[in-house]
């Protein structure tokens, strides 16, 4: 072999490789705006679908005579150009919509809609009805409204234990508890007494306290803000990569989560995309699909079709719409079955919570009902972004059911429980013996709850609850 053929082997051994990649093509990213879309947006969405492709109608759109209709006589004739005959049935379209009637059955599905729509409230009154459905308990409802009642407009606690405890005449230890319990509540992060507090609570909830974000949020905000990356890293052991990353996760976090609940915030309203019932003693989830539009092609564009003939131009428009049509029909029955499957998983799993309240609310992970459903993780996540379900106990959103938790050996215990316990486990200690973080971790041990010494100090931490040398009196 001649060097210069050599040389042309090694190069392509050096250039050439096959390599696997995941491309995202226009239908699958169609799909996953449809099913991110609140059911308010997706109204809007099929809503433009019928202004921009002609050959899609609803199913109750009485049929017209099209003798008449100069688009067809055109077609007939001769069609003069793509873009004219794409403006003459966008104008058909629309005006056949304008003169489209009311059934009765239709006038009674959208008075349905209008009638679910309900009005932001605010956030006090959202936390209240929250409260109302966590508890009976007559002194943790006023520590509850009292806490609630000293919340700033961005969702911070602006009160000390110490005042609400004297203000209700109880104790400290009675109002971290409560504090505890409405620090579940949505929105994530409200009732937090600092930015730190805050941001801590949304990392618990989205399963992340024992993770790199939580530990930068614990011990490194001050540097995390002046973006000290390379000092974090440093400090904690890991690649400054690694802490770019989580930055760039924290910073998607809500720091004010009471401001979506502000006067001066867009008025917003809360449509229930999924309702779950009781019948015959079985719970039942249905999706709410009542209000939108039953889409389907327009015969009178397929008749369009064949009368085509040999209008190639005509012809391979008319297929590309009707193409179009489909797929978006399509992706709307599938975004609807995915979600029906999604919630139907998750309220199996919370059935606990349907009888009895928000007390029994079990752990819950993204990935567990992602298996169980057949889909991946970022399509659950999707799926139940900015949508709610109507419950025996009011609406929720569909992420406050997914929280993280412990698996003992008589069930589930999510972590707010075993934060309530250690809240419980320190009331009843003895002053002058306190219990150690390594005590306190044997002793969930022993209730089949295990945590070790060091989740043991988080908690206490979060909880900002003295170490046991500064509890200890003398």
């Amino acid at each position: 072999m001649s060097k210069d053929g050599q040389s042309l082997r090694q190069t392509q051994q050096v250039f050439l490789k096959q390599t696997q990649q995941l491309l995202i093509t226009p239908k699958m990213q169609q799909a996953l705006g449809l099913l991110q879309a609140p059911v308010l947006e997706l109204h809007k969405l099929i809503q433009q679908e019928l202004a921009q492709n002609p050959v899609l109608e609803e199913e109750s759109a009485p049929q017209q005579n099209t003798d008449d209709d100069p688009s067809r006589e055109d077609l007939d004739v001769k069609i003069e150009s793509l873009q004219q005959f794409e403006e003459n049935t966008v104008s058909y379209s629309q005006l056949q919509r304008s003169q489209h009637y009311s059934t009765p059955e239709e006038e009674e599905r959208r008075q349905y809609f209008f009638e679910t729509l309900t009005k932001r409230p605010t956030l006090s009154e959202h936390l209240q009805q929250q409260l109302y459905l966590a508890t009976s308990d007559p002194t943790v409802r006023q520590i509850g409204e009292l806490i609630i009642g000293n919340l700033d407009e961005n969702g911070y606690l602006q009160a000390s234990l110490e005042e609400i405890a004297q203000s209700t005449q109880t104790t400290v230890p009675a109002v971290e508890k409560t504090l505890l319990l409405v620090q579940t509540f949505h929105p994530s992060g409200v009732a937090a007494r600092n930015l730190q507090e805050c941001l801590l609570v949304q990392l618990d909830r989205l399963g992340k306290s024992e993770s790199l974000e939580a530990a930068i949020v614990a011990n490194h905000l001050g540097d995390l803000a002046h973006h000290n990356y390379e000092k974090i890293a440093h400090a904690l052991k890991v690649d400054p990569q690694q802490v770019q990353q989580a930055a760039q996760f924290i910073s998607a976090l809500e720091p004010r989560p009471g401001r979506a609940f502000r006067p001066d915030s867009p008025q917003e309203y809360i449509v229930p995309e999924v309702f779950v019932t009781k019948n015959d003693g079985q719970w039942q989830v249905t999706v709410n699909d009542s209000f939108l539009p039953r889409l389907k092609i327009s015969n009178k564009y397929k008749d369009l079709l064949v009368e085509a003939g040999q209008n190639e131009e005509a012809r391979a428009y008319l297929r590309e719409k009707i193409r179009q049509g489909n797929t978006f029909i399509e992706l709307i029955h599938q975004r609807q079955e995915t979600l029906r499957k999604i919630a139907q998983e998750i309220f199996r799993r919370q059935q606990d919570f349907l009888e009895e309240g928000i007390m029994k609310l079990h752990p819950l992970r993204l990935t567990e009902v992602a298996a169980a459903v057949g889909v991946h993780e970022t399509t659950v996540s999707r799926a139940v972004a900015n949508k709610y379900a109507q419950t025996p106990h009011g609406i929720f959103e569909l992420k406050f059911f997914f929280t993280p938790g412990y698996r003992t050996s008589e069930g589930d215990i999510s972590n707010k429980a075993v934060k309530e316990m250690l809240v419980e486990i320190l009331s009843k200690e003895d002053p002058k013996n306190p219990l150690s973080d390594e005590k306190i971790a044997q002793i969930f041990t022993q209730k089949g709850i295990n945590l070790s010494r060091r989740t043991v100090a988080k908690y206490r931490a979060e909880l900002k609850i003295l170490p046991v040398s500064l509890r200890r009196k003398r």
